[in-house]
Order: C-alpha cells, then structure tokens, then sequence
C-alpha cells in the first residue's frame, strides 16, 4: 500500500539518521494529500516524493535516541494520526517523540585539581637566634605524614601533626639556607631564607640512617665525660629562645617513630674558645657484627662538607663497648674506651 511504502521509508530514513546522527528535515510546504483512489495499487519507487532540505548533524554526547530516551524519560503526549492511517489498522505504530534530557551536570574535577585548589600548602621560614632557621608548614590534606628535611646536605626525618602541620627548628649550616620537604608520594615543597649569622659560627654534625646509631660528644675547655664543658645528647646546653648561647649545644633531629627514620645530632661551636669533637658508636645487639654507615658535615663560614662516615663494629661477644672517632676535623682516627 502507498501509505505503508511511505511510512516504511520514512522508517527506514529515521533509522538512518540516528545510526550516524541526528536527521532534521524540513519542508516549505504541507506533503500532497493522499490520493483517494485504490489503495492497493502498486506505485513505482521513482514516483515516491523524495525529502527535501536534509541536514545531518553529528549526534553529541548528551544526545539519546528516542528508543533509550523513552526508558529514561516521561513520554510526551501522543498527537493524533492522520486520518489515512486510522482507516488501515494494520499500519505500524510511530514512536513518539521522547521529551527533551535536562542538560548534564559539568564534569567534577580530578582529584589532583581539587587538592591543589582545597589544601594548599605553605612553607615560612624564619631567621632566629643563635643562626637557627624556624619553619612552619602547613599542609591539611597531609596530616601525620613522614617527611624529608633536607638543607645543606643534611637530612633528616619528621612528621606533620592531625591537622598536617609541622613546627621545627634547624640550625643553619649555609647563609643563604635553602630547605626542601619531600613527602611520601614524592611531592617537595622548598623555600630560602637569608642566615647571615651562620658565617660566624661553627657547626659539626653527624647524621646516619635506622639503626645505624652514632652518638656525639663534645668538650669544652678541657672539660671530661659528666663535667660542666660536657656536651653531648643526654647535656646539649640548649640556649632559651631568643637568648643567645654563652657556649656550644647539641641539636637532636629527627623522627624516630616513622619509616626508614632519619636521624642526627649537630654541635654548635661556642663563639670563642674551642671544643673537642668525637663521634661514638655503641656495640649493642642491633649494631654489632656489621657495618654502620653514615655521614659527617662540617660547617664554618656558611660553607659545608660532607664526608662519608664507615665503621665496621665489633662481633656481638663485645656487647656494652664503645668505639671512638677523634679527630674527626680535619683528619679522623679510631680508638677505643
């Protein structure tokens, strides 16, 4: 029947176009009326009316077929059919048209993006008393998180607080200090901070990794192990903030309670007079019978150097010893006490 060649191809054409995109048609005129005449006639193919004006238009990502949008979406009212296809009870049914899709919603923002833009961080860093650099982070989205301080070559471990804060203070081994604070993933964060008073001090430190363990002794003006010129971890002479030191004091750095921990003591040479300087290494059952490695740094006038530090330790039968690096600048030498 024509109407049923029609309808068939106007199927067919709607099919088309949204396999490849949207198909609009448009007509400047009503469609000729049906012919009232035999129905059942055949009609050739050349004498259907071909459309006119298609345009196709690529079908975007917030476009769905009227098939899937009528599962998703309230059906819009049914217009009535033409009076020709009422009179043929076996002509097919057109979908309607599915009501328009509320536009989508734009697209979150990665997760970098959004920790970039919702948790900052911030290093300050300032210039204190007795050449000690006061730093400062704040990092919210990192909160108790192992971190790497590093300044100078010296490096050593920390940890930020519940909030992702972290409050220490570093002796300055260079004036023109620079810091770098490298967390877990691999993120640093870095900031500089002039130290003009670093240039006339002197500073000594020893630095070493887990268990590998080096403690530091100094004595000042001839002083022996527990007298007054005594310094060491268990006496570092820590000056008052804001209080310049009369003498030498030791510096302990580091978080223990962390993975891989990064630990070292720095001794700051008093203003005038000198200090001898040693390096001890306890035989205990974590050290003995192997090799300790660390590192030696040794500041004077806002320059640094850095020598590797080895010590192979006695067998465990030689638990409770001690051995003793003296001489550590400039040249260094082993003894035993």
């Amino acid at each position: 029947m024509k109407m049923q060649r029609r309808l068939a191809l106007a199927v067919s054409l709607l099919a088309v176009g949204l396999g490849a995109g949207h198909l609009v048609q448009s007509r400047s005129a009503k469609p000729a009326p049906l012919p009232a005449a035999d129905q059942t006639a055949a009609l050739p193919d050349e004498a259907l009316p071909a459309p006119q004006n298609v345009q196709q238009v690529a079908a975007g990502a917030e476009d769905v077929a009227p098939a899937m949008a009528s599962s998703l979406m309230p059906l819009a009212p049914k217009m009535p059919m033409p009076q020709e296809a009422k009179a043929d009870p076996t002509l097919p049914m057109a979908a309607p048209d599915a009501a328009p899709m509320a536009p989508r919603p734009p697209a979150p923002a990665t997760a970098a993006t959004a920790s970039a833009e919702a948790c900052p961080m911030t290093l300050d860093l300032l210039s204190d008393t007795n050449a000690m650099i006061g730093i400062t982070l704040s990092a919210p989205c990192r909160p108790d998180q192992r971190v790497v301080v590093k300044h100078a070559g010296l490096a050593v471990t920390a940890r930020t607080s519940g909030s992702g804060s972290l409050f220490l203070s570093l002796p300055a081994l260079e004036t023109a200090a620079r810091l770098e604070l490298t967390f877990p993933d691999g993120e640093k964060i870095a900031s500089s901070v002039d130290m003009p008073e670093a240039a006339a001090l002197r500073r000594f430190a020893v630095q070493w990794l887990e268990r590998d363990a080096f403690q530091l002794q100094a004595f000042e003006g001839g002083a022996d192990y527990g007298q007054p010129g005594h310094v060491s971890a268990l006496t570092p002479h820590t000056p008052a903030p804001g209080i310049p030191a009369a003498g030498g004091f030791v510096t302990l750095l580091g978080t223990a309670d962390v993975d891989l921990p990064m630990l070292a003591e720095v001794y700051t040479f008093p203003a005038r007079g000198d200090a001898e300087v040693l390096v001890e290494a306890a035989v205990t059952a974590e050290t003995c019978g192997r090799e300790l490695l660390g590192e030696t740094l040794t500041a004077e006038g806002g320059k640094v150097t850095v020598s590797e530090l080895t010590l192979a330790m006695p067998e465990c039968d030689a638990l409770g010893d001690i051995l003793v690096l003296k001489n550590l600048m400039p040249e260094m030498k082993l003894a035993a006490r």
